[in-house]
């Protein structure tokens, strides 16, 4: 035996079983970096060219091209056994030979046996043909990269991806598009662009789930699959199977060459991830064409060119004063969260009068639509003149910004311009729930609408401190901050404040930030803002809303204030804690809901952190799983200015100080809301 031959021998063994080592045969792989020296089986007009690559098809007419690993692979212990997981990835390439007027597409496929239809079968692929498809006895299954609509065939248009068996009428499919893993929506893409893209392929054998996700070359997996079928394949499957490819050219002169530039597979478990930079380079196809207009207009062309360059540099630069923006290296790994502000401008008009939702201490809310995704947005203006802190700020609201809960308020991104930062958010069409409490609204909340609100809040607290993936403390929950969407759901919303830390980690002390009436004791004290400092701002949300009274409320003069969980607190030592509820509502509440809130309120509001509940506990009260605990056995009795059960000694004090710490870029002014003084009241004085 020549030495020429045993080196052959010996690359196209290390070519096919590279992955696969001395794995059991249920758990077969194997992977080609290309086709040089491959053994796969070939039939029709597939072929392997000299630099490697494995080409299905040519432009030939009405001819059929299959290409198969040689070897059945076992797909099932027993033929009545469950079908075993597998995946694939392969790279792929279906080029046009005139642009825009693609040949039949192909697929990857499994079946019992490599002689699949030919000739004649062209518009099935190479897969079926008119007496077998749609037979229950082919025991097919493919996945079809289609380029061609047939209404015979269900297609939805022609440039998609469906999941095949026995058939080549599509159990499920979509538009050839993917999701990159920082979007949210997913990007078209062409399959007969003559553009090399991957697809993977898998089965997951006990959840019965074939999951289908196509990408371009370049980027990697997505997390979102193109296509997810749930279906038992094992009936489809029999013992021994074959996998590769089958394509089929058009009955036109004109058509397209399908390419398969790499490929890897496995049996119950993960493919093996192609090394794309090993894969062989497609061929260039076509020739270009210089046309004589480049050669007879050039001048002309370089004239024109020249006088609308002077009369737009006079035009650009006015512009790009009145558009400028801040933006420095570090902010581009944050590209996909930034909004430029010349379409923040151009969605709320100039940020004109009429577009203004609001305004605060944390800043003006516009109403705008995007211009070019026409979603409707709110956008808050934020003053902010220190520039310490601000890589870190941003940080934190491009991570809130992958937030995805039903009882939050998505934030979008955001925009930084001169001394201002713009915070984009999806837009609420009912508002903020303040509106409906206090200011005779013309529309009055009903109590199961308020308990679906505080309800809905409380699974988005929860959600933010235990079920991301990491802490969010949100700083600021209160009536204002609660926006109501279309069907009066609560959302919370309003992220300028919020921290976030690592599970199992303490979170830093900062900067006391927060609302009057709303902070916890403890924070005021130590500057550091835990889940159990946003409990307390959520006891006064929960009475804010039983109640219709704001946190802390003027009297008759204008030097004294009324803390409402002190009234509450009198009302329940009082015996008639339901004295407390909104009287807009008259007697048209749910007595047990109303003295469940009203307790859990004050049980949230207890000065000593250890004593409030956590989100989860609340959520369990809340839904009646948990009976809440007798008040009276958590030593609030006597006063609640006596045991520090609202307020503890030095309330004024912790005000003062807070007025002179909080946050100056982000937080509310409170330099002229700093309380002299809170009184106890009796539950029928307020």
């Amino acid at each position: 035996m020549s030495s020429k031959l045993v080196t052959a021998i010996l690359a196209n063994f290390l070519v096919v079983h590279i992955g696969a080592g001395a794995a059991a045969p249920d758990d077969f792989g194997f992977i080609y970096q290309g086709f040089q020296s491959s053994n796969l089986s070939l039939d029709g007009l597939a072929t392997v060219t000299k630099n490697g690559l494995l080409r299905i098809t040519n432009t030939t007419k009405l001819q059929t091209g299959h290409a198969f690993y040689p070897n059945p692979l076992k797909f099932k212990t027993k033929s009545n056994s469950s079908a075993f997981s597998f995946s694939t990835q392969f790279v792929f390439a279906i080029v046009a030979e005139v642009p825009g007027m693609p040949g039949p597409g192909m697929a990857f496929v499994i079946a019992p046996t490599r002689g699949l239809a030919e000739g004649p079968s062209t518009r099935f692929l190479g897969l079926f043909n008119t007496s077998t498809d749609g037979n229950r006895t082919n025991h097919v299954f493919a996945v079809e990269l289609d380029t061609i609509q047939n209404p015979d065939f269900e297609d939805i248009n022609d440039n998609h991806v469906g999941i095949d068996i026995n058939s080549m009428t599509s159990k499920v499919s979509q538009p050839a598009s993917y999701q990159a893993n920082n979007k949210n929506l997913f990007d078209n893409l062409t399959l007969s662009s003559g553009q090399e893209m991957q697809l993977w392929v898998e089965y997951d054998g006990v959840a019965r789930r074939i999951d289908v996700t196509l990408a371009p070359v370049a980027a990697s997996k997505p997390h979102t699959p193109l296509l997810s079928l749930t279906y038992d394949l094992s009936p489809i499957f029999q013992q021994s199977m074959y996998v590769g490819f089958s394509a089929a050219t058009s009955p036109r002169d004109i058509g397209s060459s399908h390419f398969i530039i790499g490929w890897s597979f496995r049996m119950n478990g993960v493919a093996q991830a192609l090394d794309l930079s090993r894969l062989a380079k497609l061929p260039r196809f076509g020739h270009k064409k210089v046309s004589e207009f480049f050669t007879v207009g050039l001048p002309l062309i370089c004239m024109l060119f020249l006088l609308i360059l002077i009369s737009g540099v006079a035009y650009y630069l006015s512009r790009k004063w009145k558009f400028a923006e801040v933006l420095e290296e570090w902010e581009l790994a944050y590209g996909p969260h930034r909004f430029k502000y010349k379409d923040l401008y151009i969605a709320t008009k100039g940020f004109r009068e009429k577009e203004m939702l609001g305004e605060g201490g944390f800043g003006r809310v516009y109403k705008g639509v995007l211009p070019t995704s026409k979603v409707e947005v709110a956008i808050k203006k934020v003053s902010h003149q220190a520039r310490q802190g601000m890589r870190e700020f941003i940080a934190e609201v491009v991570s809130i910004g992958r937030l995805r809960h039903r009882n939050l308020v998505p934030l979008l991104g955001y925009c930084r311009r001169k001394g201002e930062l713009l915070l984009v958010y999806e837009f609420m069409s009912n508002g903020s729930l303040d509106k409906f409490l206090y200011n005779q609204p013309k529309y009055i909340l009903s109590w199961s609408q308020r308990l679906r609100v505080i309800k809905g809040v409380a699974s988005g607290l929860f959600y933010l401190h235990e079920e991301w993936e990491q802490v969010v403390i949100h700083r600021d929950v209160k009536a204002s901050n609660v926006l109501l969407d279309s069907e009066l759901n609560g959302r919370l919303g309003d992220f300028g404040l919020a921290r976030l830390y690592d599970h199992g980690t303490l979170p830093q002390s900062t900067h006391v930030a927060g609302s009057l009436g709303y902070l916890a004791p403890e924070h005021s004290r130590t500057g550091r803002a835990t889940t159990s400092t946003d409990v307390y701002a959520f006891g006064a949300f929960l009475l804010e809303v039983a109640c219709g009274r704001r946190p802390i409320e003027p009297q008759a003069a204008p030097e004294e204030k009324v803390i409402l969980v002190d009234w509450v607190f009198s009302c329940w030592k009082a015996g008639n804690i339901l004295q407390a509820v909104d009287q807009k509502l008259g007697t048209e509440f749910v007595k047990e809901g109303a003295d469940l809130v009203l307790k859990l309120g004050l049980l949230c509001s207890h000065s000593e952190p250890k004593i409030r509940p956590s989100m989860r506990q609340i959520l369990l009260y809340l839904e009646g799983s948990v009976a809440l605990p007798d008040l009276s056995s958590l030593a609030m009795g006597v006063s609640a200015v006596g045991l520090g059960f609202a307020h503890p000694a030095g309330f004024e004090n912790i005000l003062s100080s807070f007025a002179f710490s909080t946050e100056k870029r982000f937080s509310h002014s409170v330099a002229d809301s700093t309380l002299s003084g809170g009184r106890h009241l009796r539950c029928s004085s307020f």
